[in-house]
């Protein structure tokens, strides 16, 4: 028997050449689908805790408060009343588009467009007002800051290069338009209904500013003409320094919050305008006054210097007519400084008695021969 050195134990294999699993394999791996369980169990209690937390949060008194509060508190339902309370004054002011029962001074009907721009500017729905007030505001602004010819111009393109592209490449790939595959069996058209409709909307609209054109320029109210001629006249100044998107804000804030600033103190208004028109209704007369006065004392001078007038002239008359009758027939009458001149028969010539004479030329000789009755001498 010989000294040889027991065998050491060495440590055992984690896994053995012929992929028998281990202890410390089997420790580690699930036996169902090789995940390991340690990680399983993790993940599992993680899912675990996290679902628990969540319905806890979820489930808790607060939290319920807090989804009440949110859902059926004080916000939610003023936000809801504001939204049905602007959707109803939506619809009265698309109502309202009905003809007014008043005319034009000259009897002739208003469109229905009168009675909407009456409602809007009124300030009868505030809400709807305010709401197309910003619209219009925001879309100045954004036609001053905001290239939207371009970007329509740049979509365009986008699209109708996409388009091509799809329809080329899938000729080309699938031997099949892409863009054609989407084509609709029948074009979209525009009923004939909604376009008379539409139409006849237009027409009335123009129409509108047509007679409130004429309405202004013919002083229908003559209020209303001195306002456009104020803002006219303001327009002339402003355009030479104002761009034409600040003249159109202004424009439209003043149509808009005029009548608002009216309405808001109509009282203190009409009191400062009523006040205005006795003034000039008292100027107006006493200047009426004056007038009267000053032609009332000009037909009186006019009548006195007419009556002088007269009287002198009737005496120049009458002492022209004494001196011609006071002289004899055969007296000559001087004419003297502010009476006529007298004429007699001596005169004047005789008219000829006879024929012309022949072969005599001078008027005069003409005059004796005859005057004397003798026969006149032919020229030689």
């Amino acid at each position: 028997m010989t000294d040889a050195a027991p065998p050491k134990l060495e440590d055992l294999p984690q896994q053995s050449e012929f992929k028998v699993p281990t202890l410390e394999s089997t420790r580690n791996m699930d036996s169902s689908n090789g995940t390991p369980v340690l990680q399983n169990a993790r993940d599992t209690a993680y899912n675990g805790l996290t679902f628990s937390a969540m319905n806890t949060i979820q489930n808790h008194p607060t939290t319920q408060n807090m989804k009440d509060t949110v859902s059926n508190g004080p916000v939610a339902e003023n936000f809801k009343n504001q939204s049905a309370k602007t959707s109803s004054e939506f619809r009265n002011l698309a109502d309202s588009r009905t003809p007014p029962s008043k005319s034009a001074a000259n009897g002739q009907p208003l469109t229905h467009y009168h009675s909407f721009f009456y409602n809007l500017l009124s300030w009868e729905n505030p809400r709807a007002t305010t709401i197309s007030f910003l619209t219009t505001v925001l879309v100045i602004f954004g036609a001053r800051y905001l290239p939207a010819l371009r970007w329509t111009f740049k979509a365009l393109y986008v699209v109708l290069g996409t388009t091509a592209a799809a329809e080329i490449g899938g000729k080309l790939v699938l031997s099949q338009g892409l863009a054609s595959s989407f084509r609709p069996k029948k074009y979209y058209t525009i009923p004939r209904e909604a376009l008379e409709a539409s139409l006849e909307d237009v027409e009335q609209l123009i129409n509108f500013f047509v007679i409130e054109f004429q309405r202004i320029l013919f002083a229908e109210k003559p209020a209303h003409t001195i306002a456009a001629f104020i803002a006219s006249f303001l327009s002339y100044w402003l355009i030479k320094f104002t761009p034409l998107w600040g003249l159109s804000l202004i424009a439209v804030s003043l149509v808009y919050l005029a009548p608002l600033v009216y309405m808001s103190n109509k009282e203190l208004i009409d009191h400062q305008i009523e006040n205005a028109t006795n003034v000039v209704n008292a100027q107006a007369n006493q200047v009426k006054d004056l007038a009267g006065y000053h032609t009332s004392r000009a037909t009186e001078s006019v009548k006195a210097y007419a009556g002088d007038y007269t009287s002198k002239a009737q005496s120049y008359i009458g002492s022209a007519r004494g001196s011609t009758s006071s002289k004899g027939p055969n007296s000559k009458a001087t004419a003297g400084p502010g009476s006529a001149p007298a004429y007699e028969a001596s005169d004047f010539p005789h008219a000829p008695k006879q024929e012309p004479i022949p072969g005599v030329t001078s008027h005069q000789e003409q005059y004796e021969k005859s005057h004397l009755g003798g026969q006149a001498e032919v020229a030689s």
